[in-house]
C-alpha cells in the first residue's frame, strides 16, 4: 500500500513534465523565433548590389551583343535591351527561373535591362559627308527624307551657301535627324551626343542610389 502511494504521485509529475516538454518544443518551433526563418525569403539575383555581379556595360561575360550592322544591341526592342548578368562566386540567390542556385561566377542570374537606340539605317558618317561636300546640292537632305527640302537646296545652290552651312552644323550636332523619328548608327562605343532636358517634372523623380 505504502508503496502504490508512492508511486501515485510520481505518475502525473511525470506527465506534467513530458507536457512541459512538448509545449515548449512547439513554442520554439512555431514561436517568432521559428515563424521568423521559415518565412524567410531567398534573395532574388535580379535585387544584388552592383558590387555583386558584374557590370554589363563593362568587358567580359556582361557585354552586349552588337549588331555589326546597327550598332545596337542585337536584342534591342522598344529601346530596351537585356544582357546577361552573372553573380560572383559564393552568391546564392533565385536566378530568372526562380531557382535558388548558388553561383560559382559563371552561371546566368538575371537579365538586366539596358536603354538603346532605335535605327533604321541611317549611317552619321554618311549624312555629314553628304552634308559637307554634296549639301550644296540637296543631298544630305534626300538622303534623310526630306525630298522637299533637298529639291529647294539643289534649285537654289544650297540657299547661296548659307543654308548648306546651316545643314551641315546642325546634322553634325544631330540636331536634324532621319525624318522618321529614328537615331543616326554611330559606332556602339564611339562618340556619341545625348541631349539633356529639364521639364516641370524633372525635379519631381525619385532619384535611385545603388
Amino acid at each position: 500500500m505504502a508503496a502504490a502511494w508512492a508511486a501515485g504521485p510520481s505518475s502525473p509529475e511525470a506527465g506534467a513534465a513530458r507536457l512541459f516538454r512538448v509545449l515548449w518544443l512547439l513554442t520554439v518551433t512555431a514561436g517568432p523565433w521559428g515563424s521568423a526563418a521559415g518565412s524567410e525569403e531567398p534573395l532574388r539575383c535580379d535585387d544584388l548590389k552592383v558590387g555583386q555581379y558584374p557590370p554589363p556595360l563593362l568587358t567580359g561575360p556582361g557585354d552586349p551583343q552588337i549588331n555589326d550592322a546597327t550598332q545596337e544591341p542585337v536584342n534591342c526592342t522598344n529601346y530596351t535591351a537585356h544582357v546577361s548578368c552573372f553573380p560572383a562566386p559564393n552568391i546564392t540567390c533565385k536566378n530568372f527561373s526562380g531557382n535558388e542556385t548558388h553561383f560559382t561566377g559563371n552561371e546566368v542570374g538575371f537579365y538586366k535591362p539596358i536603354s538603346c537606340r532605335n535605327v533604321n539605317g541611317y549611317s552619321y558618317k554618311v549624312a555629314v559627308a553628304l552634308s559637307l561636300f554634296l549639301g550644296w546640292l540637296g543631298a544630305d537632305r534626300f538622303y534623310l527624307g526630306y525630298p522637299a527640302l533637298g529639291l529647294l537646296k539643289f534649285c537654289t545652290v544650297g540657299f547661296c551657301g548659307i543654308g548648306s552651312l546651316i545643314d551641315f552644323v546642325l546634322i553634325s550636332m544631330q540636331i536634324v535627324g532621319p525624318s522618321d523619328g529614328s537615331s543616326y548608327i554611330i559606332d556602339y562605343y564611339g562618340t556619341r551626343l545625348t541631349r539633356l532636358s529639364i521639364t516641370n517634372e524633372t525635379f519631381r523623380k525619385t532619384q535611385l542610389y545603388p
